[in-house]
């Protein structure tokens, strides 16, 4: 399966600047960042030993390589394929590697201090507006792909898109405006149920608040700054596995 295909497949779209979360007209930085937050949210480390996970993040160190070579980028804009075969997705890369080169000096303080300035910000409610696009205002995904965002963050999220909807800065999408009240309490129970299996792994590795991510993000989240997400986990780079060689895929 090629990399636009494997996007489709695991991002919902097989466009390379939807992946990251940018525009076409993105500029180079734009598209590290793009890049960067959405790393944030779906790094290995939120699953432990889910190969898909791992799969994810390689597509999307995949798609990042693509965008940020100047003519992979032009091949891409103008053909809508993506070679394969050439240096920039050479399948012997690690992408661990190519992640830890861009953003190398990660720490828990830069982590915290990106949630605070990012939550509430012009660039969160840009980001949240894009994906009730992208998702045609169903919850579900919105909630999955938002940035900084646990189950706690419904009501302030809904808020942000109502407002954005009030507007007219975005349409009324039925799936937002009627939802369910089936569809809320499958959303709560799903939540629950992750935080849960979160628990219960932390018991069975035998970790401790000294050792495990799982419990500093619950310790946050216990804490008056509620809501930490697992964005400690998702930085922590330890189960990228070498990508599988694919061939030319064209652009949907």
């Amino acid at each position: 399966m090629g990399l636009l295909e494997q996007c489709e497949e695991l991002f919902k779209t097989s466009d390379l600047y939807e992946v990251l979360g940018v525009c076409k007209g993105a500029s180079d930085s734009e598209i590290r960042r793009g890049y960067y937050k959405v790393s944030l949210q779906v790094h290995p480390d939120r699953a432990p030993g889910d190969e898909l996970a791992t799969t994810k993040f390689q597509v999307l160190g995949k798609a990042y390589a693509v965008l940020a070579d100047k003519d992979q980028r032009a091949v891409y804009d103008e053909q809508g394929i993506v070679d394969e075969e050439s240096d920039t997705l050479d399948q012997d890369r690690n992408w661990e590697e190519h992640w830890r080169r861009l953003f190398p000096k990660i720490t828990l303080q830069d982590i915290l201090e990106f949630e605070k300035q990012y939550k509430g910000s012009d660039e969160e409610v840009e980001d949240l507006k894009r994906l009730y696009l992208q998702h045609e205002g169903d919850m579900d995904l919105i909630m999955e792909s938002a940035l900084c965002c646990t189950h706690e963050d419904e009501p302030r999220v809904k808020d942000i898109l109502q407002k954005a909807i009030d507007a007219e800065e975005v349409p009324a999408y039925k799936a937002f405006t009627h939802e369910t009240a089936k569809k809320k309490n499958n959303r709560k129970r799903k939540a629950d149920r992750e935080r849960k299996e979160a628990e219960e792994m932390e018991k069975e590795m035998g970790l401790n608040s000294e050792d495990s991510l799982v419990a500093m993000i619950k310790q946050r989240q216990k804490s008056k700054e509620n809501g930490f997400n697992s964005l400690i986990s998702d930085l922590e780079a330890k189960y990228c596995k070498k990508p599988a060689a694919g061939k030319k895929g064209k652009k949907k």
